[in-house]
């Protein structure tokens, strides 16, 4: 099991525990939306970073915003499982092509 599943799971223990008792939980309980802004904010964060050119911060911006990207997905009853799936039907598939078979 990969750290991202470890962290999936975490992430989807915690949705009914005690908001005063983990982060995780303090997300949830501000509801989807505010799970949403917080990912927005930190992807923006890594762009910062990534146009900066440094290495070790953007890593650990990218860290933050799949952390951020976990938690907005399990507050809408999506899993890493789900997301996966998607990926492996597009595997194999140009972006191209695939782009253009969305419209």
């Amino acid at each position: 099991m990969s750290a991202l599943d470890r962290l999936a799971e975490t992430i989807e223990a915690r949705k009914g525990a005690d908001p005063e008792s983990s982060w995780t939980a303090k997300l949830f309980a501000k509801g989807p939306e505010k799970c949403a802004e917080k990912f927005g904010e930190e992807a923006v964060e890594a762009i910062i970073e990534a146009v900066k050119g440094d290495r070790e911060k953007l890593a650990s911006e990218a860290a933050d915003v799949l952390y951020h990207m976990l938690v907005m997905l399990a507050a809408r009853d999506v899993s890493l499982a789900d997301v996966e799936a998607e990926l492996a039907r597009r595997e194999g598939t140009s972006g191209i092509a695939e782009k253009s078979a969305r419209s």
